[in-house]
């Protein structure tokens, strides 16, 4: 059966991204999401996939931008506290820019934009946690702001949502938040290993 995506429709490019003409962008890989009510399903794995697409990055001379939400003082979000920082796993090194968001769409009100323009490059590449929240409102961000998303499904994670007096597994509302990016806002591969 044909695809019927809007990108298809559209015309667009479905080429993902080749990391050293891409912009790399972390969003949220926080402690907030390894433990407790926001501990994500699948995070270890995720992280270990980030980590991955982090060094190839690196050693292809992208742009490295992370990306955290920052929550305000004494929340799971605090980023002043263990607990919102940065897992050592894909931890900034010097020279890499930490850009800090409060809404799900890391574009929206920060200075991200201006660094990706500044590196020079179309072509961002997105992940991070959660799925169904930044990652798919990161990728609308850089859709409407004229860059091509690629999404790396293996290194983002999310959790289970409650809809209408029931539970939508991790792996429904992953699966789910990738076929809306997938639709229109960018292009989705299931690896790191899909990127040129």
């Amino acid at each position: 059966m044909p695809s019927t995506t809007l990108r298809d429709l559209s015309g667009f490019d479905q080429t993902p991204a080749v990391l050293a003409s891409s912009t790399l962008i972390l969003v949220d890989y926080q402690n907030t999401y390894t433990q407790g009510v926001m501990e994500l399903v699948g995070w270890q794995a995720a992280l270990e996939a980030a980590a991955l697409l982090l060094a190839r990055a690196r050693e292809a001379g992208a742009t490295v931008i992370h990306v955290i939400n920052d929550g305000g003082e004494g929340g799971a979000y605090d980023i002043r506290q263990d607990i919102g920082r940065i897992h050592p796993s894909v931890a900034p090194v010097e020279g890499e820019e930490v850009v800090v968001k409060t809404t799900p769409n890391a574009f929206n009100e920060t200075n991200l934009g201006e660094l990706v323009d500044k590196a020079g490059h179309q072509d961002v590449v997105i992940a991070g946690f959660m799925t169904h929240m930044c990652i798919q409102y990161s990728a609308h961000g850089a859709f409407l702001r004229g860059n091509r998303a690629t999404v790396v499904a293996d290194a983002s994670a999310t959790r289970s949502l409650p809809a209408l007096g029931a539970e939508v597994p991790a792996a429904q509302v992953h699966a789910g938040a990738l076929a809306t990016i997938e639709d229109l806002w960018g292009v989705v591969v299931p690896s790191v290993n899909e990127l040129g």
